[in-house]
């Protein structure tokens, strides 16, 4: 039986993932590269560490990293304050319903914990949270397991009992590595066939996982 939740945050519950693509653009065009915010299809779900391993691999050991890093921030968070930070459909309604279905929640997400925390909190969401692992706390990013392994820890339960929720298919590599069943919700990628047959469910919007929660509490009656 499912008793806990696990969530990925950037690109499902945060539709932050088109924010940091135009930032990128933006970033490059700062340096005189062009269609940098398409890298972005390269990196969904890799932490700091893995993103400036691409970039290194893609764009060359001489590519300013950190230059690049502080322009891309620095426009992020002008667009942030600019248009504020949008939810992803339904997050808000799901994340209500496991909080009072008695679900444990947790969320596993790539982004630094300062960075994380900072958003979920903008947002109004962060209350909802009983515990997490951030990309800053892992040696191995997605879709190495080692995230939702700490993630199903960090809220005492067994990955058997957690459902993993990631738009991804680093993230649904990870969360099926370390044992979750997952449902998969593309943001900006719709994965390929062998990841979305690691998942039990594609669902289009978070909206449409609470009928399978109640599906699947239902069969306990």
């Amino acid at each position: 039986m499912i008793t806990a939740l696990v969530f990925d945050m950037d690109g499902l519950l945060l539709d932050s993932e088109r924010i940091v693509k135009r930032s990128w653009e933006d970033a490059g065009e700062a340096m005189g590269l062009s269609h940098m915010g398409e890298h972005i299809y390269h990196t969904l779900g890799l932490n700091r560490k893995g993103r400036d391993a691409y970039f290194r691999e893609a764009l060359g050991e001489n590519f300013n990293i950190e230059e690049f890093s502080r322009h891309a921030g620095s426009h992020f968070y002008q667009i942030v304050e600019r248009e504020g930070m949008p939810l992803k459909p339904g997050a808000e309604e799901l994340l209500t319903y496991a909080k009072n279905f008695g679900y444990k929640i947790a969320v596993a997400t790539s982004s630094s914990r300062d960075y994380s925390i900072k958003m979920l909190k903008s947002v109004g969401i962060y209350k909802y949270f009983d515990g997490g692992v951030f990309g800053d706390m892992i040696h191995h990013t997605k879709p190495d397991p080692e995230i939702y392994a700490k993630a199903c820890a960090a809220i005492a339960m067994q990955p058997e009992h957690c459902l993993a929720l990631e738009d991804s298919p680093a993230g649904v590599c990870s969360a099926h590595a370390a044992g979750l069943k997952v449902i998969v919700v593309p943001d900006l990628l719709e994965p390929p066939e062998n990841v979305l047959s690691l998942a039990c469910c594609r669902c289009g919007t978070l909206h449409e996982v609470i009928p399978l929660l109640r599906e699947e509490i239902s069969k306990t009656l």
